[in-house]
């Protein structure tokens, strides 16, 4: 069984939450099952399995994209800690082009966000020792990665009490704003 529930504005992002079998040992679930998730709307072959490790509560990822034709779909849960997930539109011609959603996603709550084509992703950290694994459907390609600034105020993103002593990268501290960034995506209808 999978719970799935559309986000609003962006309904192509949807929560997914596989149903967890608990007992006096712990619990199992069932993360990914191509057959299920087809069914609820994600028919995405995926190829690749990331996992990141942030230290610190208030780590920011993002808001990262990878240009077409390495562009990447992506299947985001917490296997340790907890993150606020979010998508942002980047379609040109979307009708919600520019605006956003923030999923809290934790080990807890077991909760996974699918992120599709098109939208840049970031994610910051709510807890130290947070694990992040997620899927992609394209491979890494350095030539076609980018990033757009986490805390443009255009986007208006509300990264929660966390993003205060917010850690980046260097490439995300460098990151372009909303303004400047020249959308290689296109919305399909």
């Amino acid at each position: 069984m999978l719970e799935v529930e559309k986000t609003a504005p962006l309904t192509d992002v949807l929560v997914l939450t596989p149903k967890r079998f608990a007992d006096a040992r712990g619990f199992f679930t069932e993360t990914f099952n191509a057959a299920r998730f087809a069914e609820a709307g994600v028919a995405v072959d995926f190829i690749q399995d990331n996992h990141s490790h942030s230290a610190r509560a208030g780590t920011v990822r993002g808001l990262h994209f990878q240009a077409p034709p390495f562009a990447q779909s992506k299947l985001v849960r917490v296997l340790a800690g907890a993150i606020i997930d979010v998508a942002v539109d980047a379609r040109l011609g979307s009708p919600t082009y520019g605006r956003w959603v923030g999923v809290e996603l934790s080990a807890e709550n077991g909760r996974q966000i699918f992120v599709p084509k098109g939208f840049l992703h970031g994610f910051i950290t709510l807890e130290p020792d947070t694990a992040v694994a997620y899927k992609v459907d394209a491979y890494y390609d350095r030539e076609s990665d980018g990033a757009v600034k986490w805390d443009d105020p255009d986007l208006a993103i509300d990264w929660g009490p966390t993003a205060k002593d917010a850690l980046l990268s260097e490439k995300d501290a460098g990151a372009q704003s909303w303004a400047a960034f020249a959308s290689p995506f296109r919305f399909d209808g």
